[in-house]
């Protein structure tokens, strides 16, 4: 304790006993002039007593506060609970009648009170607790007084001042033992009352120990005529245990003792029994209520309730799912019934028609002239054309069993028309006619498509319409494909059409050239392919195409639309479809692909219209067998790697791009899933979509399906962009000709690769392929180009060629080259890598894509859906994590009792330790596993803070239950002082605060290391905010660690409930810890205020350093 706290400690304590004696004073005072035995008189003077010290308090209650506001909250309330005499006044008057009258003259003074909590906290030891010597008790004068347990008096004609904090009088008159409920300490020879919750009876003397019971001090030697006295301490639980009321009992005055009945439980200092829970264990003399029942009741129930949601969770979703699959199959039906009736309909009416024309025929006959011969109109019915209106049998009328059974198909046939005809609502759906235009004008009055099932008949209704088309498409004119155009309505798409000139990327610091002097063309409308062997930089020209290279330079022209812009500011209508399967494996086919258009359509396209796009993604890339099965994870076991990779593909198909760009979007596929991929892709370019991919390999069938290609051969250089038709017919050209049965791309690839070399009599090797082409489109050479080209006429240059070296000396550059420099021009790219990573992230373009997707509130919401339902589908992990910190509240509850003299500070060290690690641990997997779907969803540009707050709103719900949780276990199995509230108040704030915590750990680290140190970041936060090292520096630091204030909440919470005999012990605690009571508000805020504020250093960090 530093010299300080003492003497703080020193002169507040001596305010309370002046303030104490004052009122004795003014007591003894009155009671000189009345009866010891009058009980109306000494109800009086209690009266009078209590009058003054409630006065006093108000005179003595600022330095109160200002001296001990660390361990006071309510000045009257701490004073009245520790010396409210109002209740058990009694031990006033025995001490009135004992000592005659004279009580007064034996009640310390303020010097006196100063003397002994001096000797208190200066640090001795009870063995040898000597008060410094004073006027009355030192070496020359040593009175009976002087003993513990016994008190003297001043002369009558002495005048006592116990305000006097400077001088103490001569008391050396009448020794006598210390009066029951008072306590006198050794070496001072004055009174000081006890407070309440202690117990301070007139000692006994132990004739077998020697000590006077049930104290610890022993009568002095050569005086046979001193006896026991009172009580001699009263100081902390550890020094002066004896005087404390015992546990199993409770004292309501200081001079009464009673034990514990049964259903109560008395704590250590108890004024009064408290009654037990009804499921609690107290027998009598229980010194605290056994309350384990409820917990293990608690963790039965809860134990339940995980086993539950452990086997039970997917069962949720899954009944979902099996409602909507129905819904969706009776759609389907409804679709085809209804456009089943329509073909009876016009079948019908044409029926009707030729029933008509038949009847207008036969009108026309019989009303010919009567004359006309019988046999002539036989012969004109015998020489109609078969097929003809002429041709056809007479009316019903006739007998034949053949016309009756013509009769009998007819009418029943006319029956069900009739039944079509009068009810054409009898499914429900809407009345879609094949060609029609205006769907939504023929739906019924009164129906909208605000349920699920309306707007899945809406989609597979233009569904089957859109195949209708196709079907006659393949029999129809240009004129009629023309007309079928225009009966389908189709929402035009914004066109993207993108050149590059003389394209060259260079690495910052190497001068290594990734790709040099590109030029083409994207058209919209075409589907391009990206070919060429491993290292020809075609994921580079991609990613140049998008406007990023990271750590590169540069140069040349990229035109989108023909004008120079940056094409990020198209970034809302351009797909990128990742190499890597980048899919929620936790999520099904449908809800990956529902997501993804919600966030990226246009915000004022109709719902039923997105259920169109979407239903049309699943049908073309043929997931409609699978759309309700998990993607699955490397854990659980989903869908089929190939339809893994039409699921990334379908991502971006279902926003409408302008311009799709894949890299490799057929690797690992079979030739048929391929092809299916293609068409779909193909079907997306007929809507004027720019699509361009790079492709390993392909089969020749799926090569000729391209329109054009791009040919890139090592080092970046091109070596032809155009349509896939004239490719074989350029390369003939060059003496190149393609074996047969070989396939093309493949043989290409092996010349540009140089395994295979061109015929001799071509006269070009694979080097000279990009010079060739450039030449022949009349493009500029670089002359570094041309040098080497004229130099592959020697040997040399041959031989280096066949191996596949450089021709312009690099070997050279290399060996000028030292480690040191090498190693220098390595750290200057990686530093221009994450200059420009940062640039990229914080730089920003308009927007010219002109469509308005969803606001960060609506995506807000999606996002908050989703991670909805990849919780429900992870409850089983969830579950784990539950039972871990019941497990844990058990072992520390059981382990960690609360100790009196500490307020149960080390079971609530080890509680901040164990939800610390247990709640980081969980909330790093908010961030750590979907790293690569927040980049790649970023960069799509859905909103940043729109992910970030829907992962942090879902997991306010562990915030909200793990403390419960943990809680449930913990409090019954420990049983502190404090409430179940504050404990549960300071633990939502711990675990939210470390939860932010975990936020910034996650994005700023790998798993790995990220588990580290959510592993030692506690306990060595823990160590420091525990020291006890009087160092400023450990001192400062353990001031901001998130543990300490965790730790004082957690103490100060249960150490408000230690009042009365307690005061010292509490005050005592807290300032040696550096603890205030009134922080307990101030704990909380920094708690939060550190959860918030890592959560922003978490936004920051994940927008700012996210690999793109």
């Amino acid at each position: 304790m530093g010299r300080r706290n003492v003497l703080r400690f020193q002169e507040t304590f001596v305010s309370f006993f002046v303030s104490l004696a004052f009122v004795f004073h003014q007591g003894v005072i009155c009671q000189e002039d009345r009866s010891l035995d009058n009980p109306a008189a000494n109800r009086l003077y209690n009266q009078f007593v209590f009058d003054k010290i409630s006065n006093l308090t108000e005179v003595f209650e600022d330095d109160i506060k200002r001296e001990l506001g660390f361990c006071i909250t309510n000045v009257k309330e701490d004073y009245n609970e520790a010396f409210n005499f109002s209740t058990k006044p009694g031990f006033l008057n025995a001490c009135g009648k004992t000592t005659k009258g004279d009580m007064m003259q034996r009640i310390c003074t303020a010097a006196e009170v100063r003397i002994y909590f001096n000797g208190l906290l200066g640090g001795a030891k009870r063995a040898t607790n000597y008060l410094k010597p004073n006027k009355n008790c030192n070496l020359s004068s040593w009175m009976s007084g002087c003993e513990p347990g016994w008190a003297c008096r001043t002369a009558k004609e002495v005048k006592v001042d116990l305000k006097d904090d400077k001088n103490v009088p001569e008391r050396t008159q009448q020794c006598a033992p210390c009066c029951a409920g008072f306590f006198c300490p050794r070496g001072i020879t004055c009174m000081i009352p006890c407070p309440l919750g202690a117990y301070c009876p007139e000692a006994k003397l132990n004739r077998t120990t020697g000590l006077c019971d049930p104290y610890h001090y022993q009568l002095p030697s050569g005086q046979p005529n001193h006896t026991c006295g009172g009580a001699d301490i009263w100081a902390d639980i550890v020094s002066s245990s004896e005087v404390f009321c015992s546990a199993g009992s409770f004292c309501p005055s200081t001079i009464d003792k009673l034990p514990c009945s049964k259903g109560h439980y008395c704590r250590t200092g108890s004024t009064a029994e408290l009654n037990c829970f009804k499921l609690a264990t107290c027998n009598p003399r229980s010194t605290n209520q056994n309350i384990t029942a409820y917990g293990i009741m608690l963790f039965a129930g809860l134990g339940f309730l995980l086993i539950i949601l452990y086997n039970c969770s997917d069962q949720v979703l899954a009944t979902r799912e099996r409602r909507q699959a129905k819904s969706r199959e009776k759609a389907v039906q409804s679709v085809r019934d209804s456009q089943s009736r329509e073909k009876w309909k016009s079948a019908k009416d044409i029926a009707k028609k030729h029933a008509t024309d038949l009847q207008q025929s036969f009108s026309r006959t019989f009303s010919r002239r009567k004359s006309m011969r019988q046999p002539d109109l036989m012969r004109g019915l015998s020489q109609a054309k078969p097929g003809s209106d002429a041709a056809l049998p007479p009316m019903p009328g006739g007998s034949s069993d053949t016309k009756k059974g013509k009769k009998k198909e007819k009418n029943k046939l006319t029956e069900m028309l009739h039944d079509i005809e009068q009810n054409p609502e009898d499914t429900e759906g809407f009345n879609l006619e094949i060609g029609d235009k205006n769907i939504k004008k023929h739906a019924p009055k009164g129906k909208s498509l605000h349920t699920q099932s309306q707007m899945f008949r809406y989609a597979y209704g233009q569904i089957e319409k859109e195949k209708a088309m196709q079907e006659q498409n393949k029999n129809l004119t240009f004129s009629g494909v023309i007309s079928m155009a225009n009966d389908i309505d189709i929402r035009k798409r914004p066109t993207i059409e993108v050149a590059f000139k003389d394209l060259s990327i260079t690495l910052k610091g190497k001068n290594k050239h990734l790709l040099r002097c590109v030029t083409g063309k994207l058209s919209p409308g075409r589907v391009s392919a990206v070919m060429g062997p491993s290292g020809a930089g075609k994921t580079t020209f991609l990613t140049a195409l998008t406007g990023k290279a990271p750590g590169c330079t540069m140069t040349g022209m990229i035109l989108v639309n023909g004008k120079v812009e940056s094409i990020q500011s198209y970034k809302k209508i351009i797909g990128f479809v990742p190499q890597d399967d980048i899919v929620h494996g936790n999520l099904t086919v449908e809800e990956n692909l529902w997501f993804s258009a919600r966030c990226r359509l246009p915000a004022d396209l109709p719902k039923p219209e997105k259920v169109l796009v979407v239903e049309r993604v699943i049908e073309s890339l043929g997931l409609q067998h699978v759309r309700d099965s998990l993607v699955g994870t490397v854990e659980k076991r989903g869908i089929s790697g190939g339809q893994r990779k039409r699921v990334n593909v379908g991502l971006e198909m279902v926003m409408e791009p302008s311009l799709l760009i894949l890299d490799e979007p057929t690797s690992g596929l079979d030739s048929s899933s391929s092809q299916l991929l293609l068409r779909a892709l193909r079907r997306e370019a007929l809507e004027g979509v720019n699509i361009c991919m790079v492709v390993h390999q392909p089969s020749y069938t799926l090569f000729r399906m391209f329109d054009d290609l791009i040919l890139l051969a090592k080092g970046g250089l091109i070596c032809y962009q155009g349509s896939v038709k004239k490719v074989e017919e350029y390369f003939s050209s060059l003496g190149i000709v393609v074996p047969e049965r070989v396939n093309p791309p493949d043989y290409y690839i092996d010349i540009l690769e140089g395994i295979l070399k061109p015929s001799t009599s071509s006269g070009v090797t694979y080097k000279q392929l990009p010079v060739r082409w450039m030449l022949h489109n009349g493009y500029p050479v670089p002359m570094d180009m041309l040098k080497s080209i004229e130099g592959m006429a020697s040997s040399a240059s041959a031989e280096n060629s066949a191996h596949g070296g450089s021709a312009h000396g690099s070997v050279v550059g290399d060996d000028g080259t030292s480690f040191a420099g090498e190693f220098w021009q390595d750290v200057k790219a990686n530093v221009e890598i994450k200059k420009d990573n940062l640039q990229n992230n914080f730089s920003s373009s308009g927007d010219l894509s002109e469509r308005e997707v969803p606001g960060v509130y609506q995506q807000f919401r999606y996002f908050l859906g989703r991670l909805g339902k990849q919780r429900l589908r992870e409850a089983r992990t969830l579950a784990v994590d539950y039972l871990i910190l019941l497990l844990a509240g058990i072992c520390l509850g059981t382990l960690a009792k609360v100790s009196d003299e500490t307020f149960g500070a080390m079971g609530y060290t080890y509680t901040v330790i164990a939800v610390s690690l247990l709640c980081k641990i969980t909330a790093l997997r908010s961030f750590s596993l979907d790293k690569l779907h927040y980049w790649r969803e970023s960069r799509a540009g859905m909103s940043s803070l729109a992910y970030f707050l829907a992962k942090d709103t879902v997991d306010h719900f562990n915030t909200i239950v793990k403390p419960l949780v943990y809680l449930s276990m913990f409090y019954f199995f420990n049983n502190p002082r404090s409430t179940v509230t504050d404990n549960y108040i300071v633990l939502i704030c711990l675990v939210y605060c470390v939860t932010g915590i975990a936020y910034a750990l996650a994005i700023l680290f790998e798993p790995g290391p990220a588990q580290l140190w959510s592993v030692l970041l506690p306990v060595v936060l823990t160590l420091i905010a525990t020291s006890t090292n009087d160092n400023k520096i450990v001192d400062a630091i353990s001031k901001l660690c998130y543990t300490r204030w965790a730790l004082e909440a957690f103490v100060v919470s249960n150490a408000q409930r230690y009042k009365g005999v307690w005061l010292i012990t509490r005050c005592g605690s807290l300032m040696e810890n550096g603890y205030n009571i009134k922080h307990f508000p101030r704990c909380l805020i920094f708690l939060t205020l550190t959860g918030i504020l890592s959560r922003c250093a978490a936004f920051f960090c994940m927008v700012t350093f996210q690999k793109k």
